[in-house]
């Protein structure tokens, strides 16, 4: 075995089915009592059910989310927070109200509580991103991961196939890179090994049986695993290269996930042949980046960017930002070979299966 480093990030997981009904418990760990509500119009209901769960403790909310956190509009809930002298927030949702609530506390010191409902996975990493309508950048900071993580699965029945497919797929990615990515190690890869177990297993129950608690339970500890392992490995070719295009083109982020995960694996194939084979082993046996592809599509997860309204020429305008974005990739960003591997992202092209 070779020698590693691995910091275990700090932060409380509650999971299980009905665990939101903890939330006022977990708020009196945290010793705060003016929580700024950070959620989605479409989680409108839940977010009266929280208020409500709180007790008087939620001092009002931010709803203004927009995918990719604009910065104007991450300025607007900073200056929410400050005007309604918040001392902590509340996300409910998906990784926009998460990313809003990371927002905040890039600014304002305040602690985060996370109420997922989607398999993001942002709840449990200290990464953050922001863009400006052309740019998307990132960063890692502690400070923003969130303090609590209340992972309920019932927050989760309402999820639509057509959503649940591709925040899957965004969670397989996450477990995909954190076996190649700059900061892996023998732990991560057992989280990550095993969540790539649990999704193969059980999103296409998920997505044919929106309302099967069971499979819920077991998407959501898998992408919470995902999650885990990424948080501490860090991020390579497949998310630079899927903030690349979120930033270009304003795609969305899960199915662009679900697109670019095959291909950006397979140019990562020749760097990572143990990684490649544990990562068959984990998918039944298969070739993983035909395998994946393979999942999506049964899932009604999208295959192509040209499908997510990527323009054509947006392959090549592309290809530099993810060059650059990717010089200490695993395998060297060769420019012709990244272009191609966009434009089979781009085009949908199924995988042939390696040698």
């Amino acid at each position: 075995m070779k020698p590693f480093d691995y910091d275990a990030l700090p932060g409380r997981v509650v999971f299980g089915a009905g665990s939101r009904h903890r939330l006022a418990e977990e708020v009196d760990r945290l010793g705060v009592s003016r929580i700024l509500l950070v959620v989605g119009p479409a989680n409108t209901v839940l977010a009266d059910e929280v208020a409500d769960l709180l007790g008087g403790r939620g001092v009002g909310r931010f709803t203004e989310l927009a995918q990719h956190v604009p910065e104007p509009k991450a300025n607007d809930a900073r200056a929410r927070a400050r005007e309604l002298d918040a001392d902590a927030t509340l996300t409910i949702g998906g990784g926009t109200a998460t990313g809003f609530g990371k927002a905040i506390a890039l600014e304002v010191a305040v602690p985060q509580l996370a109420v997922p409902t989607t398999y993001a996975g942002s709840e449990m990493t200290p990464f953050w991103g922001l863009s400006d309508g052309t740019t998307k950048w990132t960063g890692r900071d502690p400070a923003v991961q969130p303090k609590v993580v209340v992972y309920d699965p019932e927050l989760t029945l309402s999820l639509p196939p057509e959503i649940s497919g591709p925040s899957g797929m965004n969670a397989l990615a996450h477990s995909v890179e954190a076996l190649y990515a700059p900061g892996a190690n023998p732990v991560t890869t057992l989280l990550a090994l095993e969540a790539v177990r649990r999704l193969a297993r059980c999103l296409p129950v998920v997505c044919a049986r929106p309302h099967d608690l069971d499979g819920r339970t077991e998407a959501l500890y898998g992408a919470y695993l995902a999650a885990s392992a990424l948080a501490v490995t860090g991020i390579a070719l497949h998310h630079k290269t899927c903030h690349v295009l979120g930033g270009l083109f304003g795609l969305d982020h899960g199915r662009t996930n679900a697109a670019v995960l095959p291909h950006a694996l397979r140019y990562n194939q020749p760097a990572i042949p143990d990684e490649y084979a544990r990562l068959g082993d984990a998918l039944g046996g298969n070739d993983p980046a035909v395998a994946l592809y393979d999942l999506a599509r049964s899932i009604g997860a999208p295959n192509g960017l040209a499908e997510l309204g990527m323009p054509e020429g947006g392959v090549a305008a592309a290809a530099g930002p993810v060059v650059d974005a990717n010089a200490a990739n695993v395998r060297e960003p060769e420019p012709e070979l990244i272009q191609q591997m966009l434009r089979d992202a781009y085009d949908g092209r199924r995988p042939t299966a390696a040698d």
